[in-house]
């Protein structure tokens, strides 16, 4: 153990003076930091903070904190898109080839594949490391959880051409593999050198209470294999084993749903990505572990898709909700830039505002002792609505009722019902005397507190006009 490591991570330990984020004792399918339940929900930029230089990260996690917002993810440089990828305008996950920050210091020797170039394996970088702890140190400062996703598959060659594993990238003598044979267990030379990537980044960051990782992201495409997933996972956590603090591994799922059997005794966090409707968390619920929806996106631009599928997935029992911004670019860090209409999703500062009505009302509940009950629901939801209820011990109940579907094989493929609305759902409650007050996620009004006595059984709650979606907190004095 080198002295410059050792003082980094004594430093980051005063700094924070307690045990990195994990599920909480009392229902791991939430949080605990910093001695309290934390709810993640978030709007936040597309992966590239650490790599990007031209990403000012400070004034990124000044708008997060400002704006309520709980978490970030950033991938780690072993894998970058191109200007064009996915349609998104001005990607941060696309620099430019001499703004790409990666683990590994470059050498004098031309040849890489974009231009410049080779990378020494052998040679860590210390400029991103120093960017690496600066930023996870000011996200620290702001209360802001680090999901750090260790790798990515690589969708196309040209992905795979621009990563530094790459063996025309390299001085290093590694062996020319398919992008579809990358992140498995197939070459064990290339393996080696995910190894000691994943042994450093686990050592410098486990100093801070603030970071969570991911094995990989979107796995279940082109050819990673689980294998190699429960081989990171295990190393993560044998690493750890040597050090002072454990940190949480996730490991992602599936688009949609899927049901995980059997999970890997070292995976905490089930992630899935465009998880609407939410029944990934119903499916997954006994595994008591933690239920994130860990990417949005390619619904359109507007507000309104996103803000009901997060409101969706935590009331129906999630913990973990990241909404893919793309308001977040370099050169607008504060969350403001206006994206074009065709861009593949949303974001900005209106939909922050309408994710931190959510944070409130959850954190207005002791959410950690509710969880589904949507058998209480005996009707009066409307035939093309959806609505889910959180209820804790016959005392506390969370409604939330909307307008969204999921329309397959159509364009756009989530549509939301607008104009004014009602409703009447009927709850099965027991005896007592109830403040019933309705929330509109959309505007962020909530009305005025209504009392009344109910006998038991079947209870009409007619709502106020409302448009889109409406929630209700229901209390039993």
């Amino acid at each position: 153990m080198s002295f410059r490591w050792l003082s980094t991570l004594v430093v980051a330990l005063a700094l924070h003076g307690a045990e990195p984020i994990r599920l909480h004792p009392e229902n791991p399918r939430y949080y605990l930091f910093r001695g309290k339940p934390f709810l993640v929900v978030t709007s936040a930029e597309h992966y590239g903070a650490l790599i990007n230089l031209d990403f000012d990260y400070r004034k990124y996690f000044d708008t997060l904190a400002r704006d309520g917002m709980r978490m970030t993810r950033f991938f780690t440089g072993l894998y970058r898109e191109a200007p064009d990828s996915f349609n998104i305008t001005r990607n941060t996950l696309a620099p430019a080839a001499n703004r790409f920050l990666t683990p590994y210091r470059r050498t004098a020797r031309p040849g890489a594949l974009d231009g410049l170039t080779l990378w020494d394996l052998d040679q860590w970088n210390p400029d991103y490391f120093r960017r690496l702890h600066e930023l996870v140190r000011y996200a620290s400062e702001r209360g802001i959880l680090v999901q750090v996703t260790l790798f990515c598959t690589y969708y196309t060659d040209s992905m795979w051409e621009a990563s530094p594993l790459h063996a025309r990238n390299n001085v290093n003598g590694l062996p020319e593999v398919k992008r579809t044979e990358v992140l498995t267990l197939q070459h064990p030379a290339l393996v080696a050198r995910q190894e000691a990537f994943v042994r450093k980044m686990v050592t410098e960051l486990n100093g801070y209470d603030n970071v969570t990782y991911e094995i990989c992201n979107e796995p279940y495409f082109h050819g990673v294999t689980l294998e190699w997933q429960h081989r990171i996972a295990e190393l993560i956590a044998a690493t750890e084993a040597k050090l002072p603090n454990k940190h949480l591994i996730a490991r992602n799922v599936a688009n949609f749903t899927e049901a995980v059997i059997e999970p890997h005794p070292a995976v905490s966090i089930l992630h899935f990505h465009y998880a609407r409707p939410p029944v990934a968390v119903a499916m997954n619920y006994s595994t008591n572990r933690l239920i994130g929806f860990d990417e949005t996106g390619f619904d359109g631009t507007l507000d309104v898709p996103y803000r009901i599928q997060g409101w969706d997935f935590i009331l129906a029992g999630g913990g973990h909700y990241n909404h893919l911004d793309y308001s977040f670019t370099a050169g607008h860090e504060d969350g403001t830039f206006e994206f074009p209409k065709n861009q593949p999703g949303g974001g900005g500062p209106e939909l922050r505002r309408q994710l931190r009505r959510l944070i409130e009302f959850m954190e207005g509940f002791d959410f950690l002792r509710m969880k589904p009950r949507n058998e209480l629901i005996l009707g009066g939801i409307p035939e093309e609505a959806s609505a889910r209820l959180l209820a804790g011990d016959g005392r506390a109940y969370a409604l939330y009722l909307h307008h969204g579907q999921v329309l397959r094989d159509r364009l756009p493929r989530y549509v939301v019902r607008t104009g004014a609305l009602r409703a009447t759902p009927v709850l099965n409650l027991p005896a007592g005397n109830y403040t019933a007050r309705w929330w509109h996620p959309r505007d962020g009004r909530i009305e005025e507190p209504q009392t009344f006595e109910h006998p038991g059984g079947p209870c009409y709650l007619a709502t106020p006009e409302y448009r889109e979606d409406i929630a209700l907190e229901l209390r039993r004095r």
